[in-house]
């Protein structure tokens, strides 16, 4: 018998996807043996491919694998007294938890936000009062901005870490098995807020310690090293270093680090829209006749156009999914999707953005570190105004705005606290860049590549302007320090470094294992 090889991809229909019998055959036949003598065939990846006009799955099958590895290993050791401070809650000081204890190292994770579940009624305040807490809401608390956003952990960050080890984790502590298998793995806003409490348990009882309600609001140190931190109730905690995962829209930790010394540099980032149409017409879109076959997930896609050197791409699709509200000022609107692990709501969204140079920030008069958190408040505050107030989002439908004009109706939104007819063009361009015209150039390309997506029953909604940080904190390519400061750690989004929740995640990680082999334990 030939040696078989370790890994073998095909493609097969839909209906023969579900049928195990079937797929065993099929690997036989195209390798040329017997099925006797075919070892164990286990599923590692699955996509959807409907890019020649029929529809079908595309398989990545092992041969000889056991179909139920151990999941997440190793696993976190009991620590003694934390040593390292953690700010912030999210995937990437999460992880940067968990991989400390990993190496027996005690950590204590602050988060100026609450837990997941009381969470819930801050959330439930921005989506049917307009009520903003500073401290509480889509983007800060427990599990961070990821948490109560779908859970998505596509990642193309393969080189910054090990992703199936997070993968792993993640459904060791309640994540669907899917997303071991699935090539664009989701979770889910109602299952991720489980599985991060899950993680906290594991940690807690391993000895690390969480502390929420803790807003850091300024270092302590001792000349050029960070030996703790100040909280805004005047207390102080003490460390041997300190881990800045604060996230993408903790604006005032960079007016903070500033303040102390630590070089921050302006970095690009991206702004427009969320654009929301019927799923239904996604789903004909991309897959036709075969639309309601019920092995096929919901549809999603991709898009990608450059406009006069500038990117515009699709952002963070949210197939069968919520707009909802993202501010995190109460004089602010800002608008991010999410969705459900079932995908089953009637819309689909997705971030319709414009890339931003810092030479663009600076041609539309916005200078110093900080000019692209400026450029993102002037566009969320407009956007509010244009809303009417209650966090009403400003929308034109896309057949309006493409023609240039505001909308005096609008198709139906899955956006709770509801939209305000104008035309968004004058919100976009508030600032003196010239987001709307490259937003109308790229949606006629991609109608070319998605015949239908220009249509009256979807609509542009405002504003999504977090998409991710646009500062950097410097740090030192091998120690991961910032360079003004010894100890300090920035790491994830809000340094400047991830993108989602994987690449925050491995970034976590990694700032970990900078510690261990520091000797700061």
């Amino acid at each position: 018998m030939p040696k078989l090889p370790e890994e073998v991809s095909i493609d097969v229909g839909l209906d023969e996807a579900q049928d195990a019998a079937a797929l065993r055959a099929r690997v036989a036949r195209v390798l040329s043996v017997a099925e006797a003598e075919l070892p164990e065939v286990v599923l590692r990846k699955r996509s959807v491919d409907a890019r020649k006009g029929s529809v079908r799955f595309h398989l990545l099958l092992e041969l000889g694998a056991h179909d139920t590895p151990e999941l997440g290993l190793p696993h976190p050791r009991p620590v003694g007294e934390p040593r390292v401070l953690i700010v912030g809650d999210g995937p990437a000081g999460l992880f940067c938890a968990y991989e400390l204890a990993r190496h027996g190292v005690g950590s204590r994770v602050l988060d100026r936000g609450k837990p997941v579940q009381p969470r819930r009624h801050d959330l439930k305040g921005l989506n049917r009062h307009g009520t903003v807490d500073p401290d509480s809401n889509y983007c800060f608390g427990e599990g961070g901005a990821g948490t109560y956003s779908d859970g998505k952990l596509y990642t193309r960050a393969h080189k910054r870490g090990n992703v199936r080890d997070v993968i792993e984790i993640l459904a060791r502590h309640g994540a669907p098995s899917e997303i071991l298998t699935d090539a664009r793995p989701h979770i889910g806003s109602n299952r991720l807020p489980q599985v991060v409490s899950s993680l906290r348990t594991e940690l807690e009882t391993a000895g690390v310690q969480f502390q929420f309600g803790a807003k850091v609001v300024d270092l302590v140190r001792d000349g050029a090293r960070v030996r703790g931190v100040r909280l805004a109730d005047g207390s102080e905690l003490e460390a041997e270093c300190v881990v800045l995962a604060t996230g993408h829209s903790a604006a005032d930790v960079y007016t903070m680090l500033a303040e102390n010394g630590v070089e921050l540099i302006a970095k690009s980032f991206a702004l427009g829209a969320r654009i929301e149409h019927p799923q239904s017409l996604i789903n004909e879109i991309q897959y036709g006749a075969a639309a309601k076959h019920p092995a096929l997930p919901t549809a999603a896609y991709r898009l990608a156009h450059t406009v006069e050197d500038r990117g515009v791409f699709s952002f963070c699709m949210c197939p069968g999914g919520f707009i909802v509200p993202a501010s995190t000022e109460p004089d602010a609107l800002v608008v991010n999707g999410m969705s459900l692990s079932r995908r089953s709501s009637k819309y689909a969204n997705s971030g319709l953005v414009v890339g931003v140079e810092p030479a663009d920030l600076a041609r539309a008069g916005f200078t110093g570190t900080l000019a692209g958190v400026e450029l993102q408040r002037r566009i969320e505050r407009a956007a509010l105004a244009a809303g009417g107030g209650g966090l009403r989002a400003p929308a034109t439908r896309v057949t309006d705005f493409i023609a240039g004009r505001g909308s005096s109706t609008l198709p139906s939104t899955s956006y709770l606290p509801g939209v305000t007819g104008v035309n968004l063009a004058d919100v976009l361009d508030s600032a003196g860049l010239q987001f709307a015209k490259r937003l109308r150039t790229a949606l006629k390309a991609f109608d070319r590549t998605l015949r239908g997506y220009v249509t009256a029953e979807a609509a542009l909604i405002g504003i999504e302007s977090r998409t991710s940080s646009p500062v950097r904190v410097l740090r030192d390519p091998e120690s991961l320090q910032t360079p003004a400061v010894s100890g300090l750690y920035p790491a994830g989004e809000g340094a400047g470094y991830a993108g989602g929740i994987m690449s925050a995640a491995m970034d976590g990680m990694r700032i970990a294992r900078a510690i261990v082999e520091s000797g700061s334990r």
